[in-house]
């Protein structure tokens, strides 16, 4: 089984004010969460954490950009497509 794209797209900036500004800009995960997405690679663990990144997104607002940057660093680097991701929109 390939490994699932980590939800980070490689902007990885914190600042927003107040308790939006301990969430990325660019994918909406904490720190915490970046460091637990770097340990789950493979198999239905990254699949849900990808779905929880996308679900935690949508309460958050304002991440329409991320799919489209998600796929694009998905193709380049070679890795699969979480399936939560593949059947949206």
């Amino acid at each position: 089984m390939a490994k699932v794209q980590s939800p980070c797209i490689g902007v990885c900036k914190f600042r927003r004010p107040g308790p939006a500004g301990t969430h990325c800009i660019g994918c909406s995960m904490t720190r915490e969460q970046k460091k637990i997405a770097k340990t789950l690679k493979k198999g239905a663990a990254a699949e849900a954490f990808v779905a929880l990144v996308i679900a935690q997104q949508s309460v958050m607002g304002g991440y329409r950009h991320w799919r489209a940057a998600y796929l694009k660093r998905s193709l380049k680097k070679g890795r699969r497509v979480a399936e939560v991701v593949r059947g949206a929109g």
